[in-house]
């Protein structure tokens, strides 16, 4: 007996150093934003969005481009899947989603069809066999990636998204290296859901537009509907964590109000979603601090882009960690940490497509005196949505008139606000806040005046802080600004226009360059 016990415990440790070592690939695909990851042992090797490389904004798929990319560290040893096809199936069929519950292709038909004549893929890393594809929970992902990069081995993990295969919204337990859920709540309830059909009824587009009515909601006045709103979507608006919705908002809500219809009205109307939303995720961090003990908190899912929100939660914690990816795309990651079980060295975002050479730090000072606007491509491509220096457009913050240029060139409506990056230790001089090194909270400018370019409507700005240590060559670039001008700060956006993905390689860079005009340096002379 003792011998059967002792095997029975060989083989589990066993196991578990077998899913801790190799190279494997993380793989979100099919619904919208795709990526891919590279993990190996518990080193992150590369991970990019397909955007990037297809230049289809949010582009769902994967391609041959990106796939190349990841090969030139080899076969990997797992493919691991972001969410449960066959659970997403099962929810797609409840919802009335036939077609799609029916007929949209496996994972493996997904990785099949990524270049059906020539099989690029699967002739370089031969067909691998079905027990070599590992599905992950979509929400269980969601809070790995967090989890699992934090600094934390203690933290209660708070996880809101649109909808998984089931789950909209769920409460973990991260501590000893382990994933315990402490609460979930299944669609169609859903704040994601609810959040993107008030993005549709103001008619941006659900999915993708949601920080634009976050940025839109400065210019309305949130009490004039707030409580309409709260009245007419929820359920029960006290017995957190359970947030319940009287409709099925899946298909959005054009239907309500139609009398609102003026530009005032859908500022106002987003004006009052936001504040309801804001009112929600008080109502979730304290949800989460009463059911697990500790003073740490991990954001993820979709919702945790809400940066006017999530300067909410230090209000009730000590230390505050938001995974510079947290929608379904850095569940690349997220899904290889859940299978893992384990930490991953976390490096910072800068994981993507690597333009070599030395960081054009001449260059763009010289074109910002003189023009005051240069864009960067240069390093490895930022995994997350966010520009934060290696594909950026950077402009003085000190005109008057800067913000109406860069809007111009980007192709942004007018009220959209733009990102001050700031030496780190000058933050505070500038800013009262919250602040962070991947623009994940809005602080209130203490010059608007002096820096309107940077200033949104309500004097409120999404800073990225930087240190030597984050990123050394834009610490340099920011001392060097501010040794010549006086200015700690640059605006820093990320280098692209609206409907359309990052600039990602050189070539990229040089049509940017010859399309708008704006000079784009990818290096140094060296």
């Amino acid at each position: 007996m003792i011998y059967v016990f002792i095997q029975l415990k060989l083989m589990l440790i066993n196991s578990n150093m077998e899913r801790k070592s190799g190279l494997r690939w993380g793989i979100t695909s099919g619904a919208h934003d795709a990526s891919i990851a590279v993990v190996q042992d518990e080193r992150i090797l590369f991970a990019a969005h397909a955007e990037r490389s297809s230049r289809k904004k949010n582009d769902p798929l994967l391609n041959t481009t990106v796939f190349e990319q990841v090969m030139q560290w080899g076969k990997p040893q797992n493919i691991i899947w972001y969410e449960n096809h066959w659970k997403k199936r099962l929810r797609q069929l409840y919802a009335g989603q036939y077609s799609t519950a029916f007929w949209k292709p496996s994972p493996i038909d997904q990785l099949m069809d990524i270049d059906p004549d020539e099989r690029v893929f699967w002739s370089d890393v031969e067909m691998m066999p079905t027990e070599k594809i590992h599905s992950i929970d979509h929400h269980l992902s969601h809070a790995a990636a967090g989890y699992y990069t934090s600094p934390y081995t203690d933290a209660a993990v708070l996880v809101i998204d649109s909808i998984g295969e089931w789950e909209t919204l769920t409460i973990w337990e991260g501590r000893d290296r382990k994933l315990k859920r402490k609460f979930s709540q299944r669609y169609p309830h859903s704040v994601g859901l609810w959040y993107s059909a008030m993005t549709q009824r103001i008619g941006l587009k659900p999915n993708e537009d949601e920080y634009i009515l976050m940025g839109w909601a400065a210019l309305g006045d949130p009490e004039r509907f707030a409580d309409r709103i709260q009245a007419d979507f929820f359920e029960d608006f006290t017995a957190e964590p359970n947030i319940r919705f009287k409709h099925n908002l899946h298909r959005g809500c054009r239907w309500w109000a139609p009398e609102l219809n003026t530009p005032q009205d859908y500022a106002d109307i987003a004006a009052g979603t936001q504040l309801v939303y804001e009112r929600v995720f008080e109502k979730l961090v304290q949800a989460s601090l009463s059911m697990v003990q500790s003073k740490n908190l991990v954001i993820m899912g979709g919702c945790a882009l809400n940066c006017v929100a999530n300067s909410i939660a230090h209000k009730y914690y000590n230390n505050v960690w938001i995974m510079p990816n947290p929608g379904d795309a850095g569940s690349s990651i997220g899904c290889v940490a859940a299978y893992r079980k384990d930490f991953l060295e976390w490096t910072g975002p800068y994981l993507g497509y690597n333009i070599k050479g030395a960081y054009p730090t001449n260059k763009l000072l010289a074109e910002l005196k003189t023009t005051r606007m240069a864009g960067c491509a240069n390093g490895r491509a930022e995994y997350g949505p966010r520009a934060l220096g290696n594909r950026t457009l950077f402009a003085d913050p000190r005109g008057a008139d800067v913000q109406d240029l860069v809007n111009t060139v980007k192709k942004r409506q007018a009220f959209r606000p733009f990102a001050p990056v700031i030496m780190e230790e000058y933050a505070q001089d500038y800013f009262d806040g919250c602040v962070g090194p991947y623009m994940q909270y809005t602080s209130i400018c203490k010059y608007p005046d002096q820096f309107p370019a940077i200033a949104h409507y309500d004097n409120t700005s999404r800073v990225q802080t930087v240190n030597a240590q984050q990123h050394p060559e834009l610490y340099q670039l920011l001392k060097r600004w501010h040794k010549d001008t006086g200015c700690p700060m640059l605006l820093n956006t990320s280098l692209n226009i609206k409907g359309e993905p990052m600039v990602d390689t050189e070539e990229d860079a040089q049509r940017w360059h010859n399309k708008y005009g704006v000079k784009v340096f990818t290096k140094d002379e060296e």
